[in-house]
């Protein structure tokens, strides 16, 4: 479907272009224009700062009772480690319940929801279950489930995103015994999974999702697992094996689908930069793969050559950027 106007950002070029067109008046063009160029208010900035500070003191304060434990692991009862983190997971959850559905409530729900990776870890330790460490992020992500849910908050969708793939590493080192390309497709599948949801449910109207940098990070863990495999198999075809060809058709349909929502949902200018810089590597690389079986990797005009191919990629990549840049202003 088509952008829709009312979306777009009021832009200094779309305000002039709807003056000429007769829509804006002068004098609403000139009120219009110091509005969207007008510096942050007051307010603006100290909840930006009040947002900031806050989210650095919990990673501040997490990041003490974690090194508390570990400093005072041996002078510690294994009653008084579980009773210290239960204590702290319980005065954040009610720390979340006084404050509500606001910011410092949620990143009270985080605060409880990180914390419970080490309470099963000391559980784990002061008990000697011999339980596997992907079972213990497994059951990280199980149990802070129900508080993803309920707070609605994008960090904490992160945090258990970065949990499941985090379980999913370690199962394939001591369980499943996948190698390399399996489990970075399986890691890029789960990621993108992820992404087409947030995708989906913040196209649907969910307010929590309007932001655009959750969308961005998983795109970024969607991408980054098929360029390491389409790369080694650009630069070496003749070890083409099917899992990195399926990257690479991945990928490319990956470029692909981003592209098509650039033009027809959002205009999204990040993420078709990083698919162009993903086009310009792999370019690069199949381009470094015939000079160097052509002329050697010992002459220097081999590189030289090499060198005015990725400026001059790297120049169509900004141009093509920068024709996508005027369309969107222009639409």
């Amino acid at each position: 479907m088509p952008l829709d106007p009312l979306d777009l950002a009021a832009t200094p070029e779309r305000l002039h272009a709807l003056a000429e067109a007769g829509v804006l008046s002068p004098e609403a063009l000139e009120q219009a224009s110091l509005r969207a160029v007008a510096t942050p208010s007051p307010a603006a900035w100290r909840r930006f700062l009040s947002t900031t500070l806050l989210g650095f003191g919990s990673l501040l304060v997490l990041s003490g009772v974690i090194y508390f434990f570990a400093f005072n692991w041996q002078a510690l009862h294994r009653f008084g480690k579980l009773g210290l983190v239960l204590a702290a997971i319980t005065g954040a959850c009610i720390a979340a319940w006084r404050l509500g559905e606001g910011l410092a409530g949620q990143f009270a729900l985080l605060f409880a929801a990180v914390l419970v990776g080490p309470l099963l870890a000391v559980y784990g330790q002061a008990y000697q279950t011999g339980a596997d460490p992907y079972g213990l992020f497994l059951g990280w992500g199980v149990l802070i489930l129900p508080w993803v849910v309920l707070a609605r908050f994008s960090p904490l969708w992160l945090w258990l995103v970065l949990l499941v793939d985090t379980a999913l590493i370690l199962y394939s080192d001591q369980i499943a015994d996948w190698k390399g390309v399996r489990l970075l497709l399986t890691l890029a599948g789960i990621n993108g999974v992820a992404w087409v949801a947030t995708e989906v449910f913040a196209t649907l109207g969910i307010d929590w999702l309007e932001g655009r940098w959750l969308p961005r990070v998983l795109a970024m863990m969607t991408v980054l697992p098929l360029l390491g495999p389409s790369v080694m198999l650009v630069a070496s075809p003749r070890k083409a094996d099917p899992e990195s060809i399926v990257a690479l058709c991945l990928l490319v349909g990956t470029m692909g689908a981003v592209y098509l929502f650039h033009r027809r949902v959002q205009p999204e200018l990040l993420l078709l930069t990083s698919c162009a810089l993903c086009a310009v590597t792999l370019l690069t690389t199949f381009e470094g793969y015939l000079l160097f079986k052509q002329f050697g990797s010992s002459r220097l005009d081999t590189f030289l050559g090499l060198g005015l191919l990725v400026i001059a990629q790297v120049w169509l990549a900004v141009q093509w950027l920068r024709a996508e840049a005027r369309d969107v202003e222009e639409a």
